[in-house]
């Protein structure tokens, strides 16, 4: 797990401003926290429906469910991250292409993540980052020259999702 690189190895680095996915594969979705309240499960609710369109809700099996709750969770971490160390969230990506889905969460803070170490699971609190280190494929910090603030992403495979589209349809013995 990184917290230096700014995008996860062979990734195509952070989508530029408007980019719309469609000559790549890749869907993306914004959501912008420009003065709302609520933020978190605002963005819960903006990742769940950006889930159904891409077909990962209502999911067909169990570790397909698990795989979308891991995605809404890492959400929630990162806007929750975003509203406690940075002043609230700015902005929320969600990008889908066909091997993994990554989470993006823009703030204006100045503080770099990391999971807390060593972690104590019997204690409250600061438990975010250590839970996005476990759920994803890869996660980081991108920071812009001259510009405030940063960009926490997060990674987290599509495997389930593309073997069940993949997977022949068998016929039941008879």
């Amino acid at each position: 797990m990184s917290t230096t690189r700014p995008c996860s190895p062979g990734d195509r680095g952070p989508e530029p401003s408007g980019a719309s996915g469609a000559s790549t594969g890749r869907e993306v979705r914004r959501l912008s926290f420009d003065g709302a309240s609520g933020v978190v499960p605002m963005a819960r609710d903006f990742a769940r429906q950006a889930l159904y369109a891409w077909g990962w809700l209502p999911a067909a099996t169990a570790d397909q469910r698990a795989a979308a709750e891991d995605v809404l969770l890492v959400v929630s971490e990162l806007v929750t991250n975003a509203c406690l160390h940075a002043e609230g969230p700015e902005e929320l990506l969600i990008g889908c292409d066909n091997k993994v889905i990554r989470v993006e969460v823009s703030d204006r803070g100045t503080g770099q993540p990391a999971p807390r170490t060593p972690h104590r699971a019997g204690r409250p609190g600061g438990h975010g980052m250590f839970i996005v280190q476990r759920l994803c494929l890869d996660w980081g910090v991108v920071r812009a020259p001259g510009v405030a603030g940063k960009t926490v992403w997060a990674e987290l495979g599509k495997s389930l999702f593309a073997e069940a589209e993949a997977a022949p349809t068998v016929a039941p013995w008879n």
